[in-house]
């Protein structure tokens, strides 16, 4: 990737890293999306249980995903964790860098086609959308979604507004992140049943309005599955969070008993 962060990463933030040098007790990495920024994942942290040779779970200039535990200012040290990292977490990482990777190609593509360089590029309109999108590829997928010139605001050059909004709408496809927890609601209540049917049914109507997924399936009493599909994750992990907190809130205003689990806890 040409653009990097210019900050440090803050604790518990899920970063992407590439293995640097391997000692006897400590990994050290690059994190890949800020500029000059090295970390170091500590043996206790590379996996759960005793570690013989840490050359069996990482290899030198192979990526891997961490979570940032800890940041010394004065020392400038970064402590990482490997084995705090789900399943989960890694897969939605890794895709959520290819798709910034992709998006980086496609302001490459229309670089090239103006006959500017991928820096000229940034600066002239890459660095502003970043600013105020967060990633590329929160805009571009905005900018598919959406009608209208959102570029115009972005960039005085017509050229560089038109051959990119024309390239982005050929090459960009909206993605299904889809991420689910477990929902356990209960009442002791003698109509209990018809309380846990209210609170799920006000859950579904309060989502309706929205234009993400939600989905709620019963696994046997009191676990439901609850799921949501989003074209971003952090707007699935924003809903699943509000949505199992609304549920919840449902069970108790009736005197019941609400949890909510992550499938990948």
């Amino acid at each position: 990737m040409f653009y990097k962060k210019e900050n440090i990463p803050e604790e518990n933030e899920i970063v992407l890293c590439t293995v640097k040098k391997i000692l006897f007790h400590v990994v050290f990495v690059s994190i890949d999306e800020y500029k000059n920024i090295e970390g170091m994942v500590h043996i206790s942290e590379v996996s759960p249980g005793r570690i013989r040779n840490l050359r069996d779970f990482v290899k030198e200039n192979k990526r891997i995903v961490c979570k940032v535990l800890k940041i010394d200012q004065e020392k400038k040290q970064i402590d990482l964790s490997l084995r705090r990292v789900s399943t989960t977490q890694t897969i939605n990482k890794l895709t959520e860098m290819k798709q910034e990777e992709k998006a980086e190609k496609i302001l490459e593509m229309v670089a090239k086609k103006l006959g500017i360089s991928l820096e000229e590029m940034y600066k002239e309109v890459g660095y502003k959308i970043i600013e105020k999108y967060g990633t590329l590829t929160s805009f571009f997928y905005k900018l598919v979604k959406e009608d209208g010139d959102l570029l115009k605001e972005l960039t005085s050059s017509q050229k560089i507004s038109s051959e990119l909004t024309k390239i982005i709408k050929e090459k960009i496809k909206l993605p299904e992140i889809k991420i689910s927890g477990i929902l356990k609601l209960s009442s002791s209540a003698p109509d209990g049943i018809n309380i846990i049917k209210k609170a799920i049914r006000n859950t579904v109507d309060m989502n309706k309005k929205k234009k993400y997924e939600v989905k709620i399936t019963y696994l046997g009493a009191p676990r439901y599955q609850l799921t949501i599909i989003a074209p971003d994750y952090k707007v699935a992990e924003a809903e699943l969070k509000e949505t199992s907190e609304f549920a919840i809130s449902e069970i108790k205003k009736q005197k019941g008993q609400g949890e909510f689990l992550r499938d990948d806890k």
